[in-house]
């Protein structure tokens, strides 16, 4: 049986006519930039995180360019961040001149250590930016303890935890801001790039909203130099109709990863499972799994037609694009070995039970002899 990494259309296919039904509102109304779909959008999800301002924008990359944009970070300023993460998370602090100060993560969940954080803090450090990592919050109150004490803001990288809650908090309303992706593959997903900013500062989300729409304030006035990064129309449209949607995919995810986790428990071939940090609420925008022998592990199920994923095969401090940084092999032990090991398996909410023992099948009878006495 294959088993697709992510099947959209198990997804997409039922609301269908909704979705084109919303399509057609937008162009019949030709409002395709700013309007009353993105604005309903915003208040929609909005509420739906119980923050104060949602604005709508381009990407999940673009809303943490204009957090660092709005919080006036630029040549000279140095913002931490886990080394192990998604690219963008490093890449919008050098794009704004600024340097990233990495750090290692947590070696059960991946999530920055704040431990790490703390020893990173220097004169010039501007921000600190947990990455929430495949839609686990990051471990935030010694974070927001470190940002009350050195007045360093926190901007959540919360692209893969819309949903995601520490100690009953939710993703993107802890620190001074939040940063979400629509990508496709996402827990919300819309049908193509899209994000957004999440904040209770009210002056922060009047800066984010001027500087989406070049600095304009009125049109062709500028106070700032920003940029076109603002939520398309027909965007909106589609993530208004699957937002309601959202905690009962979530909560299939959940479900899957439970049954995954009592499927290898049950066959004892020796796989590291998630860890699920107390009081945290897991959405698994990704189910990851630590193996030995990780690619050949990979390439033996490609061949069975099962889909998988590294998330993230080459920590920042090993980019070629970030060598002048001057980190080297071995600065950061724990996101080495991550990436050494992490493999990501299907877990979109629509997998059945049998595609899932097909997967952990899979996995187990593929496993390294020596790893199956275990």
């Amino acid at each position: 049986m294959a088993v697709p990494l992510l099947d959209l259309q198990a997804q997409n296919g039922p609301l269908r006519d909704e979705i084109l039904a919303a399509i057609a509102r937008v162009a019949d109304s030709q409002r395709f930039i700013g309007g009353p779909e993105v604005e309903s959008f915003e208040r929609e999800a909005a509420a739906h995180l119980g923050v104060a301002h949602a604005v709508g924008l381009s990407s999940g990359t673009d809303a943490l360019l204009i957090a660092f944009m709005a919080l006036g970070i630029g040549p000279g300023d140095e913002v931490i961040t886990p080394t192990f993460s998604f690219f963008a998370t490093a890449g919008c602090v050098s794009r704004l001149g600024a340097v990233p100060r990495l750090v290692d993560v947590d070696p059960g969940t991946c999530n920055v250590d704040p431990a790490a954080v703390e020893a990173a803090i220097t004169p010039r450090t501007r921000a600190i930016v947990p990455v929430h990592l495949y839609g686990q919050c990051a471990d935030m109150d010694p974070l927001l303890d470190i940002a009350a004490r050195t007045g360093v803001p926190i901007v959540e990288d919360a692209a893969q935890a819309i949903g995601a809650t520490y100690k009953g908090r939710p993703a993107g309303s802890m620190g001074a801001a939040g940063c979400f992706s629509f990508f496709p593959s996402k827990n919300l997903g819309a049908f193509g790039d899209a994000g957004m900013l999440t904040t209770n500062d009210d002056a922060l989300a009047h800066e984010v909203r001027l500087l989406r729409n070049h600095g304009a304030e009125p049109k062709y006035y500028h106070k700032r130099i920003g940029g076109n990064f603002r939520l398309d129309a027909l965007q909106a449209a589609v993530l208004r109709v699957k937002l309601p949607h959202l905690e009962a995919w979530t909560e299939a995810r959940r479900r899957n990863a439970d049954r995954y986790d009592r499927l290898f428990a049950e066959r004892g071939c020796g796989v590291g499972l998630p860890v699920r940090a107390r009081d945290c609420r897991h959405i698994f925008n990704q189910y990851v799994i630590r193996v030995p022998e990780r690619d050949a592990l990979r390439a033996a199920l490609d061949a069975r037609g099962i889909g998988t994923e590294v998330y993230y095969p080459v920590p920042f401090h090993l980019q070629e694009c970030f060598r002048p940084l001057g980190y080297r092999a071995g600065d950061f032990p724990v996101s080495e070995a991550a990436a050494a090991d992490v493999l990501a398996l299907p877990i979109y909410g629509e997998l059945t039970e049998a595609q899932q023992i097909e997967v952990a099948d899979a996995v187990c009878s593929l496993q390294p002899s020596e790893v199956r006495r275990q």
